[in-house]
């Protein structure tokens, strides 16, 4: 498996993983993370760097992005994961973890000092999250308090409350 950064011709590919990790079988249409996907990409949060795909020979089997968030009040940039997919058919091989543990090592090489996400505290911990709440990073959605985590990368700690790039408001 190699991952590397997604290129224009992978959009399909991407489509495709997130549509049969989300959806259901191939064919029965978009999903709210493949539809996420397109709009982030066309967001002025979208940072091409951090839009990473997991490739076995000849095809596309994974895929995770982050985008540009801020936390307020103070407007200090840091990122938000996600989503993250994988083919059902390449699942619980290494896959994601692979893709997130890729996405960091290129967060921290840019200076990047916060990300988060929402997902499963049993997943993202072995990752090295936390509740973000641990960080003194409130979440954008207090309901989702127990799911929303956050990994410090570089520099001092950061506080506020967190912010998704605009396309997560439309959700």
């Amino acid at each position: 498996m190699i991952v590397r950064r997604e290129r224009p011709g992978d959009h399909d590919a991407v489509r495709a993983v997130h549509e049969a990790a989300f959806g259901g079988p191939a064919g029965t249409g978009a999903t709210v993370e493949s539809l996420l996907t397109d709009r982030l990409r066309e967001d002025v949060g979208f940072l091409p760097h951090l839009s990473l795909v997991a490739e076995q020979p000849g095809r596309v089997v994974g895929h995770v992005i982050a985008t540009r968030g801020r936390l307020e009040p103070t407007g200090t940039a840091v990122l938000g994961l996600g989503p993250l997919g994988v083919h059902p058919g390449e699942q619980r091989r290494g896959v994601g973890s692979a893709l997130v543990h890729a996405l960091l090592a290129v967060a921290e090489a840019c200076d990047e000092r916060l990300v988060c996400l929402l997902g499963s505290p049993a997943y993202y911990g072995r990752l090295g999250f936390r509740l973000s709440t641990d960080l003194g990073v409130e979440p954008p959605d207090p309901a989702r308090a127990g799911h929303f985590q956050a990994r410090l990368l570089t520099g001092p700690p950061v506080r506020g409350r967190f912010r998704y790039a605009a396309p997560f408001d439309g959700l």
